[in-house]
């Protein structure tokens, strides 16, 4: 019935129903009218219910009954301490609180129905009861077992039915209800909505019908609208858990320490990367004040005071008294308002930052012993050296003529150590001027003006720095260096913190570093440091052999890079041997880089060598001895020439060399030349 129809008039309810079963349809008394749901419920009850036989009763079975309880656990668990509340409330008062599923099955039943009083007779003396007849009192009682379906197409006109149809609380009263055999009850109910609005169960009171008030809607109605919010709120904070979740997951994956602090300064979150680079644990420094656990330089504090962002920022900061060394990164958290409700530390290892850089300005050393091919008894003897540097951790001076390969000997040297992980940085000292040596080198520590900048020893950390012409560091820079090699530590200009560092130094020199230490220009203790492995290089011209596989190993990697077969002929590979190379190996690789690209077949012939190589005139100021020409290769450089100067034509040819054109002809079939190759 309608709320505003109270105080309830059973006889005209009675009337309405009376009406409706006689003729179909009803019609107002006075000024009352029937509750038009009740009456739509009627209409669709009418065509396929009796009203004046036993409900029908559906109860479902054992097993479908446990697959529905699973399904609406949830739903239980919550609803429980509900329906204990409003019996508690309603003790005494004979009714029976039930809550069902979306669907009208009934899965659990509070209260006691075996004592319900009604008044038979509504124009009995007030006050006066009898107990209900007990067909009336069994029949309710054995509709209200768990697994009863109470839709309305089961039971009728009801409460639980008519919440079902029209997902609203709603009160059905005495003869509202469809089925006779009901008159004498009442029934409340109101729908219980998931977070989506869909119906997932009910609950409703059933009571004697001269006890219900409106106020027994408005118990289911705030039992419903409690259970609706507490599964929403269950929803809320399930998500909320699981992006908590995924958020923990994150800081601890990812490659930064973060630490997170709330508007007062606690510390609410610290991942584990941030307790690694820190070295203090974790949980030891949740929710204490931030300023007790960390001290940061001036410039970052005050960015902290004033709410500003930085990034990526090096510093020294205390943890709990320790001294590290790591790149910070600073943003405020903001709410509405733009007020900072906390603040995130991101933190990164130097060590990180280091190899990041290393990657980008470094060079790879990807040369190893083993690549350095060679056949000469001297080279051998230098590779035995270098397997035994790399084991070891001393500096190394690597000395011989410009060209020789020191830089790719000392790749292979770092490749072969334990270090070959780590970073290979190569500097070269002639390249930077004296004046800037020392702040190049050792960098400087940062101050209210900038960030500061690593030094090249931090740098090059755990790996091997390459001090290319090394003669030609300043004496300040060589007292450096030695302190650092002495001492495994660096300070930076304008700090007075020594920093860690831990780097194998390998020189390479073209000068005579003895006579420099005799004349003053090196640091004698220095040149001693390096004196543990000190390798010299001789030059090509001292090993012939080895050019062969040096001119092989240069066209491979050609042919790799410009994915074509590159070749050297027998003849050209003699002239290559004969020829001092006073540039070295350098020399090599530029004299067949350009020879390639003037062969026509991808092959290098004698004639596609410079004339300076052919004729083996060393464009040098050294003294080395040039060689001698037999008269063949001086006749077959005299149809070289020729051949170029007169673009292959053979009649010109043979006259300028005072020969016949057969004559000429005949020669450079001899010589395995062509007038194609002049062209």
């Amino acid at each position: 019935m309608k709320p505003t129809d109270y105080p309830i008039r059973r006889d005209i309810l009675k009337q309405f129903w009376f009406s409706f079963m006689k003729t179909g349809r009803v019609a107002p008394t006075g000024n009352l009218e029937p509750d038009p749901e009740v009456v739509r419920s009627w209409q669709r009850c009418a065509p396929r219910l009796d009203p004046r036989q036993p409900p029908r009763r559906v109860t479902m079975k054992a097993q479908a009954m446990q697959t529905i309880l699973k399904t609406h656990e949830e739903l239980m668990m919550m609803a429980r301490p509900f329906l204990e509340d409003i019996y508690q409330f309603l003790e005494g008062a004979y009714c029976g609180i039930i809550i069902t599923d979306g669907a009208g099955c009934i899965l659990e039943v509070e209260g006691d129905i075996a004592g319900v009083l009604v008044a038979p007779d509504p124009t009995t003396t007030r006050g006066r009861w009898s107990q209900t007849h007990p067909l009336i009192i069994e029949e309710l009682a054995s509709g209200l077992k768990q697994g009863t379906m109470w839709s309305e197409g089961h039971m009728g006109t009801n409460a639980i039915g008519l919440a079902m149809l029209t997902a609203m609380p709603i009160q059905v009263v005495g003869a509202e209800h469809y089925y006779e055999a009901y008159h004498p009850f009442a029934s409340s109910a109101a729908p219980v909505h998931d977070a989506n609005g869909r119906i997932i169960g009910i609950i409703s009171i059933i009571e004697p019908v001269l006890a219900v008030t409106r106020h027994s809607l408005s118990l289911v109605m705030a039992a419903a609208r409690a259970i609706s919010n507490q599964l929403q709120a269950e929803l809320y904070l399930h998500e909320a858990n699981h992006h908590l979740s995924e958020v923990r997951t994150i800081l601890e994956v990812i490659h930064e320490g973060i630490i997170t602090w709330d508007k007062n300064g606690k510390i609410n979150h610290v991942n584990a990367l941030a307790g690694k680079i820190l070295q203090i644990k974790p949980n030891a420094i949740l929710g204490r004040p931030f300023p007790e656990v960390l001290q940061f330089s001036p410039k970052l504090q005050m960015a902290i005071d004033a709410q500003q962002e930085q990034h990526d920022v090096e510093t020294s900061l205390v943890a709990l008294g320790k001294d590290v060394t790591c790149l910070v990164s600073l943003r405020p958290v903001t709410y509405g308002g733009g007020k900072s409700a906390s603040f995130v530390v991101m933190l990164r290892p130097i060590e990180q930052v280091r190899k990041l850089v290393h990657q980008q300005v470094g060079t790879k050393a990807l040369l190893t012993l083993d690549d350095m091919l060679n056949q000469s008894a001297a080279m051998r003897s230098v590779m035995r050296q270098a397997r035994t540097s790399a084991r070891g951790t001393a500096p190394v001076l690597l000395h011989g003529e410009g060209g020789v390969g020191k830089n790719h000997l000392a790749r292979a040297i770092h490749n072969d150590s334990e270090r070959r992980n780590n970073p290979f940085l190569a500097l070269n000292c002639r390249a930077i001027p004296h004046e800037l040596m020392i702040a190049e080198f050792l960098g400087h520590a940062q101050d209210n003006y900038s960030n500061g900048r690593p030094s090249k020893f931090e740098l090059a950390h755990g790996g091997t720095l390459l001090l290319d012409q090394v003669e030609s560091l300043s004496l300040e820079m060589q007292s450096a260096l030695l302190h650092i090699i002495e001492t495994g530590h660096v300070m930076r200009l304008g700090s007075s913190r020594p920093l860690p560092v831990d780097v194998r130094i390998i020189g390479a020199t073209t000068a005579d570093l003895e006579k420099l230490t005799a004349e003053g220009h090196f640091i004698s203790h220095l040149y001693y440091r390096f004196g543990v492995f000190n390798i010299h290089i001789p030059p090509m011209r001292e090993r012939p052999e080895d050019i062969p596989l040096l001119a092989e190993r240069f066209l491979a990697r050609i042919s790799e890079r410009d994915n074509l077969a590159a070749w050297l002929d027998d003849e050209a590979t003699a002239v290559l041997r004969r020829y001092p190379w006073p540039g070295n190996v350098r020399e090599l690789e530029s004299t067949l880089e350009r020879a390639l690209h003037h062969s026509k077949d991808n092959t290098i012939h004698v004639a596609d060598l410079p004339e300076v190589i052919r004729q083996g005139r060393v464009v040098s100021s050294s003294p080395h001895a040039e060689p001698v020409l037999t008269a063949v290769e001086a006749e077959r450089e005299a149809i070289i020439r020729a051949g170029y100067a007169y673009q292959g034509q053979l009649t010109e040819m043979a006259k300028s060399l005072g020969i016949g054109r057969t004559t000429l002809w005949r020669k450079m079939t001899r010589y395995n030349l062509s007038s194609e190759q002049f062209k």
